[in-house]
């Protein structure tokens, strides 16, 4: 028997052109929706009038992974399906007194309800400058914000998401190159697989109101074993030793829906050449799910979801796997505001005027916007508080 690897299949792996269709025509409208808009005349005015500010106040001086057991034996999946922490963040009620808010009011007045001093270009997207994408870990968290209220206009108000990409437009993939036995465009579409996923997974409106994520389904290798009977599992009976919030976003859609139909979007994806021959790819995302009750109320709150997951794709030729499909190596997760210890397979956020769902807090305050750090560095896996939302 050759040691040499059979030449890859041409075919395109076996998910079903629905699931594909359907997934190109989301990541277009995703794509499409977010695409630059040319400012309109106030923005430009705006924009023009900062520019002006700025440049008066410079002149004054202000301003564990397994390894395959062995040539065609297949990996040792039991080692390899997979891991999460189940580190819930509940919202930290954190008060801010009446003279600092009268301050804030007055550097800022476009806080005003009605916004009487014309401030509401700060809301125009137009005025908003996206950053770019993710290419490296931030060396810090995001700075604060001014303590603004969201609201069903702007749910992202007061928030370091504000220009965050977003949904799918976020996901921005690493140029492919060939890896192995792999072709460029054999890498280039495993990328574009678990690019699926991401999307299917935390992005979709139908998963993120707990339906069944088919798409990002499809991506797995059936021959992986426990991996999918444990995730249909967690959608079918959601239980702490089975919970599909370690890889899926969801909500009751009985309770809670998204305000709007934008989730704010930041992170990176890479790949590398893994130890046995084979891809694997790297992403490291954060999520942030803006969401009102579904009892009439506006009040508005978010959910921020940090997700870091491994996938990864092996030789059928030299192993027991699935060709085209991908195999699950590492997934890890933290929720902020979120109740701790419900298990019912959704989030359930805490809202500033409700008493809060679920065990009181125990752990560390932190903040979720925080990607400069290893999920889950130095932490254990207690339920504690998010410093913002």
């Amino acid at each position: 028997m050759s040691d040499k690897p059979a030449e890859e299949p041409s075919s395109i792996p076996e998910i079903p052109d629905d699931v594909w269709e359907q997934f190109a025509r989301d990541t277009e409208r995703d794509i499409r929706a977010s695409a630059p808009k040319e400012p309109s005349a106030r923005a430009r005015e705006v924009t023009e009038r900062l520019k002006k500010d700025d440049s008066r106040a410079k002149r004054k001086g202000k301003g564990k992974r397994q390894e395959p057991e062995g040539w065609r034996t297949g990996p040792a999946w039991q080692e390899m399906n997979g891991r999460a922490r189940r580190r819930r963040r509940a919202w930290a009620v954190l008060g801010v007194p009446l003279a600092i808010a009268v301050a804030v009011v007055a550097m800022k007045p476009s806080l005003i309800p009605g916004d009487p001093f014309g401030g509401k270009a700060d809301s125009d997207p137009a005025a908003v400058a996206p950053l770019a994408p993710e290419t490296a870990a931030p060396t810090a968290a995001p700075s604060a914000v001014d303590p603004e209220t969201p609201t069903l206009d702007r749910p992202f108000a007061g928030s370091p998401a504000l220009n965050w990409a977003d949904g799918a437009v976020g996901i921005v993939l690493p140029k492919a190159k060939a890896v192995g036995v792999f072709s460029k465009d054999r890498v280039q579409l495993a990328l574009k697989q678990a690019e699926m996923f991401l999307v299917d997974a935390n992005l979709d409106p139908k998963t993120i109101a707990g339906a069944r994520p088919a798409a990002a389904l499809a991506v797995l290798d059936p021959k992986q074993p426990d991996m999918l009977t444990r995730l249909n599992t967690s959608l079918s009976t959601p239980a702490k030793a089975h919970d599909p919030l370690l890889m899926f976003s969801r909500f009751d859609p009985k309770q809670v829906r998204l305000v709007g139909d934008v989730v704010k979007t930041r992170g990176r994806i890479t790949f590398k050449k893994g130890e046995h021959s084979g891809v694997e790819i790297h992403a490291d995302y954060t999520f942030v799910y803006p969401v009102v009750r579904t009892d009439g109320s506006t009040e508005v709150t978010r959910t921020i979801v940090r997700r870091v997951l491994d996938l990864q794709l092996l030789d059928p030729a030299r192993y027991q796997v699935t060709a085209g499909r991908l195999s699950v190596l590492n997934y890890d997760a933290d929720f902020g505001n979120t109740a701790c210890q419900v298990y019912d397979g959704y989030f359930h956020p805490d809202f500033p005027s409700a008493e809060p769902t679920g065990a009181a807090p125990t752990g560390p305050t932190t903040d979720p916007y925080d990607r400069s750090k290893a999920l889950g560095a130095g932490e254990d896996e207690t339920c504690g508080t998010v410093s913002r939302t």
